[in-house]
């Protein structure tokens, strides 16, 4: 799995410009504010049109541009394919693979990329939302069917809530509660088990990593955590439902008097652990970074089982925000794919990667 070459036309702060990628590791360096993170997100986009660091396309559209463009030759599945993405204002986005119209949920897992940012060392102490936002956007790329089932959720969701929100002064709104309430117990049952799935398996491929980070005195364990009233996430799909709608049916009128759904997947976390401690409530800052570490490449190794080859791996500007000695841990993990480092001018990654650099400079792409 590999970016060839891509292309950037009125996206964010670049105008018009190309870049060849090598196979290997590629090191993005730049002063702030430059670029390096917008070709990093365009990369991002590829794997299913959604970006990493915002929910509306507009965003993506340069000062002064009507549309955006990227562009991308990339190896993946043991071929050659050709993905662009349009953006334009007040219009849906535009996806085609070889010349063929795809939805976004039909790009997804056509390239697959595993990214990791600052924000993730704070993966373990953040709440609860970050959390889920590591396991759907793993999942969009792994289960094709999973981005439709996310979309029909939120819909639901922002649906039943306003009208938990609204029926006051619009009481007939509650004759349509029921109706949303079981569809959104029908996709949060669906949603459930593709995530627990995921962390089962998560779990057991960042133990070894971190034993092995910490220096074998750290076991990292994790659990997934959701409605109290599912007995078994791995369980039928059809038995999750029937166990939702129990938590449902005790809630309802809570959710009434309250005014939030309090019923779903939108609830749902994983609890970490080290060394059978809480991770979240009592770990070290050393500790939560080396958890986070551990958990990301993990999801690399679940992406190489799963499609015979390494996701492309974007590490943006996370080397700078870790000691020596993580920063070899790190280094030392990431062969046998192709990994886009972006990195500050001073930080030399290079000399230690042996890797291609490339430099950002106001919206142009430059060989180092």
């Amino acid at each position: 799995m590999r970016i060839r070459r891509i292309a950037l036309s009125g996206f964010r702060n670049y105008d018009e410009e190309a870049v060849e990628f090598g196979p290997d590791v590629n090191v993005i360096a730049g002063v702030n504010a430059q670029g390096k993170t917008n070709l990093l997100e365009a990369v991002y986009l590829l794997t299913g049109a959604h970006s990493f660091r915002t929910r509306y396309d507009r965003d993506l559209i340069g000062f002064g541009c009507d549309w955006a463009s990227v562009l991308a030759d990339v190896d993946a599945g043991g071929r050659e394919q050709t993905i662009r993405l349009l953006f334009r204002r007040g219009q849906r986005r535009q996806v085609t693979v070889n010349g063929a119209r795809k939805t976004s949920g039909e790009l997804a897992g056509v390239m697959t990329a595993v990214l990791f940012s600052p924000d993730d060392l704070y993966l373990i102490k953040e709440g609860a939302a970050a959390r889920r936002r590591l396991m759907d956007a793993a999942i969009v790329q792994l289960r094709t069917g999973y981005a439709a089932v996310l979309s029909d959720f939120n819909r639901l969701y922002e649906n039943k809530t306003r009208i938990l929100k609204d029926f006051r002064d619009k009481p007939r709104l509650l004759d349509t509660l029921d109706e949303f309430s079981d569809g959104l117990a029908r996709c949060s049952a669906k949603i459930i088990r593709y995530r627990a799935s995921f962390v089962e398996r998560l779990a057991e491929q960042a133990a070894p990593i971190h034993r092995e980070f910490s220096g074998g005195g750290e076991d990292l364990s994790m659990a997934y955590r959701t409605v109290s009233t599912v007995t078994d996430p791995l369980g039928p799909v059809q038995e999750i439902y029937y166990q939702i709608c129990d938590h449902q049916e005790q809630h309802r009128q809570a959710e009434i008097e309250s005014g939030q759904c309090l019923t779903g997947a939108h609830k749902d976390d994983i609890d970490i652990a080290i060394n059978g401690v809480s991770a979240r409530s009592f770990a070290s800052q050393g500790q939560t970074r080396t958890a986070a570490l551990s958990i990301k490449l993990a999801e690399r190794e679940i992406f190489k089982s799963e499609t015979g080859e390494y996701p492309v791996l974007l590490l943006d500007d996370v080397l700078s925000e870790l000691d020596a000695g993580r920063q070899e841990f790190v280094l030392n993990r990431i062969g046998g794919g192709q990994t886009l480092i972006t990195c500050c001018e001073d930080l030399q990654i290079s000399r230690r990667t042996g890797g291609r650099v490339l430099t950002v400079r106001g919206g142009r792409i430059r060989e180092a």
